[in-house]
């Protein structure tokens, strides 16, 4: 009798301490971005700069800084503030794309690397894709 009671509550511990363990956000950082990828459809190259922000939110418990913002080639350019994203707050992340000189199917990467103030860091990458076509002669 003894070791069932033991058991059936032994048990309902192991049921309850999900419920009380400290959750981590989905990333390392405590950082979502509700939009990893933009699509910017079919642009002409004599159509000039084009630009997106990507938001990133701060869903965990500590600043978040974006330490670096790494493009693959000098046609796509990330801008980011220094100031780091506090609990709760949003940040932007500004990636101009230069059609000029580029033609076909685009698909620009860039690289940010966050960092927390408990020291947690992490890699996340935002993409630009679309069509570059030609300016007519």
């Amino acid at each position: 009798m003894r070791t069932k009671i033991l058991l059936f509550l032994a048990s309902v511990l192991i049921m309850a301490l999900p419920a009380y363990a400290k959750r981590e956000p989905g990333s390392k950082v405590g950082a979502e971005f509700p939009e990893l990828v933009f699509d910017f459809g079919t642009v002409n190259t004599k159509s000039g700069p084009v630009h997106h922000l990507f938001n990133m939110k701060n869903v965990g418990t500590s600043p978040i800084a974006i330490v670096s913002a790494v493009s693959g080639c000098g046609c796509t350019r990330p801008e980011f503030g220094k100031k780091p994203v506090m609990p709760g707050q949003t940040g932007t992340i500004k990636v101009t794309f230069l059609p000029e000189g580029q033609r076909g199917e685009i698909n620009k990467v860039v690289k940010l690397r966050l960092r927390n103030s408990e020291g947690r860091s992490e890699q996340v990458s935002l993409r630009l894709q679309g069509v570059v076509v030609p300016r007519s002669k």
